[in-house]
């Protein structure tokens, strides 16, 4: 029995998550259990056992005679979300300069230059969701390397922060496409070297401007909005 009702909280977990992802629903959205129940298609007895979880990842807070309020975006989170990813990713990236082996650095390279290749040629098909996977495998080759699960679960929470944060912001455009995988092969081209110090630092420079730019983007949107 305990087994079935944990089963059934990871499904609505996971409901749950793609649903916010998908943006049916919203940051900063006020929602009841019963249309938590509606939106995620999970009984209202998983949708209890699940909301302590959300509550504890900072992805749904209670607000007294409102009601269960999505994580809201603003600089504060912004400002968290990145500097936890830049703690985590800095080191993880030094680790992987001195573990990783040479034919997964070498594969990572390619794709990055395939990516390239293919803006520049000016195509368009599918080149912003290859770009956008591309970008997702060189962060998660670095944190998975690292085989420890409980980073790699409180990584994933905060990869779900980091796509809410105005979604269009942390999405790859065909104008940023080049520039991210140029930053991205800077890391490359020291994990090649085996500079686990340049590669540390090139990646905290990609985090950097990322988060730059979401802060800049944020900072120019009017109040609730």
């Amino acid at each position: 029995m305990r087994q079935e009702t944990s089963k059934l909280r990871d499904r609505a977990y996971s409901s749950f998550t793609e649903r916010l992802l998908a943006r049916d629903i919203l940051p900063g959205q006020f929602v009841s259990q019963r249309e938590l129940v509606e939106i995620t298609g999970m009984p209202l007895g998983a949708i209890r056992e699940l909301i302590p979880r959300l509550e504890a990842e900072g992805l749904i807070t209670t607000v007294p005679q409102r009601g269960l309020q999505v994580a809201h975006v603003d600089l504060n989170l912004i400002r968290n979300a990145f500097q936890f990813r830049l703690f985590i990713e800095r080191e993880a990236t030094a680790l992987f300069a001195r573990q990783a082996s040479d034919s997964t650095i070498a594969a990572l390279k390619k794709a990055h230059l395939d990516i390239i290749a293919r803006a520049e040629a000016g195509e368009r098909e599918s080149l912003i969701d290859d770009a956008e996977a591309t970008d997702r495998a060189l962060h998660e080759a670095v944190i998975q390397h690292l085989d420890n699960d409980i980073i790699s679960k409180a990584y994933w929470v905060n990869w779900i922060k980091i796509k809410l944060i105005r979604q269009n912001e942390t999405r790859l455009y065909a104008d940023l496409v080049t520039p991210v995988m140029r930053d991205h092969l800077k890391v490359i081209e020291a994990l090649e070297r085996r500079d686990a110090e340049g590669a540390a630092q090139a990646m905290a420079e990609h985090i950097l401007q990322a988060r730059n730019r979401a802060i800049n983007i944020e900072g120019n949107h009017p109040p609730n909005t």
